[in-house]
């Protein structure tokens, strides 16, 4: 089979996004193009919510092994493995060997290598793959972690085409389910429009999701007693429908030492769904505050002295947001990443010349 090169596996992924696959759909087709580039015999990939640094679902295959034995059904994706994604992405590197790892932990019966991948926005750690090879198969090279570096900072472009897509489409207007959980995630109440989101959120079996399980997890790690925003764990992520879900989590006190968790999940708008936006399309942390001070209304005299900033570099900001979200007005950048229904139906043209006057 011909080798792809880095820049045309990119582009693969482009089409792919823009085939309208669904999230495990779109995964399984990437991987097989990905195969045409690094040799591997299994993969997984676990997906996060940047800002809540909390992963929301989970992906495994291993349907590339044919009669090779090894099972990643085996393998779990478990707290020990998401961790590792953490750690490689504060390194600063993207990409890594396990054969360079210096605490390789135990490896599964049939398992020997692998490569593990990390993809980082502005906003923290957005998702992270992991390679296999059988046990007595050549170790990955170096040349394949420059490969799968290069390739995790070159995914923006099909990640955008996605969420164009996603929000452009009828989300429709499910109501908000609740879930009652007790200390072992198990289900003490579930009304019917949270068994429904329970439905659409799972990928496989009829475990919780684990957009849910990692959002009780770290709402039992709450101070207990606190009445604040920290109270409430809050996360977005992406139903296989390709609908966005917002997912909150809180601890009900009940004087004992491991509290019921209140799960509530619900459509998520765009409003919510702005940190995801302006990850996506790469504007800095500095850029999403001048947006925020932006859609409060404000000049760009008020927003210099909110930041510390002279005007003139306020406007240079702006110029820059508007180039990365292709709009050309405050208007329309508001629109972009505050309303409902706001990307879409069909590209957004170009910015005009004098985008500038608009600043």
């Amino acid at each position: 089979m011909a080798t792809l090169a880095p820049d045309a596996i990119h582009g693969e992924f482009v089409r792919l996004a823009q085939a309208g696959l669904a999230g495990h759909d779109y995964a399984r087709a990437a991987v097989r193009v990905l195969r045409r580039a690094v040799a591997f015999d299994a993969v997984a990939g676990v997906w996060f919510d940047p800002t809540a640094a909390l992963p929301v679902d989970r992906w495994i295959d291993d349907s590339m092994v044919d009669d090779a034995g090894l099972r990643l059904a085996e393998i779990e994706l478990d707290a020990t493995d998401v961790d590792k994604f953490r750690e490689l992405a504060a390194t600063g590197r993207r990409a890594a060997r396990l054969s360079e790892a210096t605490d390789r932990k135990p490896r599964p019966r049939g398992v020997g290598d692998e490569l593990r991948v990390v993809e980082v926005g502005d906003a923290g750690l957005r998702g992270g793959v992991v390679l296999y090879r059988r046990q007595g198969s050549p170790r990955f090279t170096a040349r394949d972690v420059s490969v799968l570096a290069s390739l995790a900072g070159e995914c923006a472009e099909a990640q955008r085409v996605n969420l164009e897509r996603d929000l452009a489409a009828d989300g429709g207007d499910s109501d908000r389910g609740l879930l009652l959980l007790d200390d072992d995630d198990g289900i003490e109440m579930a009304d019917g429009a949270a068994a429904a989101w329970l439905d659409e959120l799972r990928a496989t079996g009829r475990r919780l999701p684990l957009v849910v399980t990692a959002v009780a997890e770290r709402a039992r790690a709450i101070e207990p007693g606190r009445t604040d925003a920290a109270a409430t764990v809050t996360v977005r992520a992406r139903a296989r429908s390709g609908r966005w879900v917002l997912v909150r989590g809180s601890a009900l006190g009940n004087g004992g030492s491991a509290p019921r968790i209140a799960v509530t999940l619900e459509p998520a708008r765009a409003p919510e769904l702005a940190e995801v936006i302006a990850d996506v399309y790469g504007l800095t942390s500095r850029e999403r505050r001048v947006t925020e001070l932006v859609a409060q209304g404000l000049p760009n005299v008020a927003i210099a002295g909110r930041l510390y900033l002279s005007p003139y570099t306020v406007q240079d900001h702006l110029k820059a947001i508007f180039e990365k979200l292709e709009v050309s007005s405050r208007g329309q950048l508001v629109a972009q990443l505050f309303v409902d229904h706001s990307l879409g139906r069909g590209r957004r043209p170009s910015p005009p010349a004098t985008a500038a006057q608009h600043v």
